[in-house]
This record gives structure tokens, C-alpha cells and sequence, in this order.
């Protein structure tokens, strides 16, 4: 069976290289979108999604980060990765892969839970129309949803240091939580969950640069969100003071779903919201 997209690799500037694929409408493209995904997410989980969006025209450009899914190595031991390098060296070039595939169409940055942190971070974010993210918030852990804020000292305090310390990585598949982790990317992220401004914990020049965003952001919380609470997503958006946002509550009941979570908006059966996700990313 043919697949519904192109296999790339991209080759960032201080030499990796990622996994990436292409989803390419059949036709005219209205519209090109970049998706940063979450935290131990791997790219081919948003592959129904994209492959859908690519039938109404929008060309879609997905990828793992580095030391995840397809752009991870054989072992992770000992594998030097961190968020910082996602964001500096990732990201750029998977948004300049966009860019140059697409470069009339007019362009959206989606991006889902860590995927969406991360949009004020990226150099040159003017070659974006606009910005939708999805469950995407401040990951400190008096902000996660109640269930996962009880659980979160274990994870910061034992779990963490111990898996690291033992496998050379976080061994997330093993330890049932997030997923297999470059050491760096889990210790940088663990700080960030124990400070109250999260990513704003990077200092005050990053924190300039979230403000200087100038972009119409739309923000999507889901009522059942297991991992983070509505406070916590708009916690986030703090940082982006200059920026137009707005908060889009998504009730699965509404809809007739029994849940959407986390992850929910982006599986198949829950493909009846995806319209409105496609108006969000457009309008």
C-alpha cells in the first residue's frame, strides 16, 4: 500500500540528521504547516492527521526530534541531546525544509504540548502567518492536572535521576512514563517542571524573545486534559506579551466523544474536529 507521504531527512547546522516526511496535496496548496510534536511523541502519530490535512490542500512537514522516534540512534546511551538543541538546530531546520518546499504558500506553525513551548524560540518566526497549539502549556508541576501533579515527585525525584543514572537515558518505555529520552533533553526538561516560570527559567534574553512575538496565536485546551490544567495552559502564553492570543476550550461531550486528552484531538476518532482544527490554523 502506497504511503501518504514523503520520507525526507534533514540535516541540521551543527551536522544531525532528522527524520522528517511530506505530506503533498494532490493539488494546489492553500497552505503549508510545520508540526512540532510532543515530548516522546514520534512523528508518525500525527500521520492520520496530516495525511487528512494534505487531502484539503495543506501541505504538512512533520519530524523527530533529535535522539526520538526515527532520528534516534540505536542505543541512547550516552547520547548528547537537549531541548536547547532541539529548538536552535531542530526546529530551524525543519521550518527552513518548509520554506523551501513551500515557498509561496502561506504558512502555520502547529505545534502540540512541547511542540508548541517552543514557537518563541524559533529564529526567524516571522516566515509564519500564525500559530495553533494543542495542549501545549507551562509544565511546572503544581500546574499539571491533579492525577499526574500527585505522581510528579516521584517522577522528579527518583524515577528521573535513577533511570538516568542506570540506563544512560530515561528509559520512559520501560518506566511506563513519557517514553525513551536523551539524558540531556529529560535533566533540562526535569528543571523546567520544578521552576514555577518553566521555560522562562531559561533567563530574561529568552524571555524577550517570546515577548517580541508579534503572531495571532490560537490556544487549545481540552476540558479532560490529563496531564495539564487550564491554568497551566494559559500559564504559557505569559511569556507571549505581544502576541494575539486566544484560548479555544474543546469539550468532548459536545462533540460526541467519550475523551479527548492529551493526545485526543489528533486520532482518528476524533477526525469530526478536525475541520475546525483546519479553520484554527487558517482563520
Amino acid at each position: 500500500m502506497n504511503t501518504p507521504f514523503e520520507t525526507l531527512t534533514l540535516r541540521t547546522r551543527d551536522g544531525h540528521d532528522l527524520a522528517a516526511r511530506a505530506y503533498v496535496p494532490a493539488g494546489d496548496v492553500r497552505r503549508a504547516v510545520l508540526i512540532g510534536s510532543a515530548m516522546g511523541v514520534p512523528q508518525r502519530f500525527y500521520q492520520a492527521f496530516a495525511a487528512w490535512l494534505a487531502g484539503q490542500g495543506v501541505a504538512v512537514l512533520t519530524f523527530d526530534w533529535r535522539g526520538t522516534g526515527e532520528s534516534a540512534p540505536r542505543s541512547l546511551r550516552g547520547f548528547k541531546a537537549s531541548i536547547t538543541d532541539w529548538a536552535t538546530q531542530d526546529l530551524p531546520a525543519a521550518a527552513d525544509a518548509l520554506c523551501a518546499r513551500w515557498p509561496d504558500a502561506p504558512r502555520t506553525f502547529l505545534g502540540h504540548s512541547l511542540g508548541g513551548q517552543l514557537f518563541g524560540w524559533l529564529e526567524r518566526p516571522e516566515r509564519f502567518a500564525r500559530v495553533l497549539t494543542v495542549a501545549s502549556g507551562n509544565g511546572h508541576w503544581r500546574m499539571n492536572a491533579p492525577a499526574v501533579r500527585r505522581k510528579a515527585p516521584l517522577l522528579w525525584w527518583v524515577l528521573a535521576p535513577v533511570g538516568i543514572a542506570l540506563a544512560g537515558y530515561f528509559p520512559g518505555k520501560r518506566l511506563g512514563a513519557v517514553g525513551d529520552l536523551p539524558a540531556g533533553a529529560m535533566w533540562q526538561w526535569r528543571r523546567w517542571c520544578l521552576h514555577p516560570d518553566y521555560i522562562g527559567s531559561e533567563g530574561q534574553a529568552l524571555r524577550e524573545r517570546y515577548a517580541a512575538i508579534r503572531h495571532p496565536i490560537t490556544v487549545v485546551l481540552m476540558e479532560d486534559d490529563e496531564l495539564i490544567s487550564p491554568e497551566g495552559i494559559r500559564a504559557l502564553y505569559r511569556l507571549y506579551a505581544g502576541a494575539q492570543v486566544r484560548f479555544e476550550t474543546l469539550h468532548p461531550h459536545a462533540h460526541g466523544l467519550k475523551r479527548l486528552g492529551h493526545f485526543g484531538l489528533f486520532q482518528s476518532n476524533a477526525s469530526k474536529l478536525w475541520p475546525q482544527a483546519l479553520r484554527w490554523l487558517e482563520a
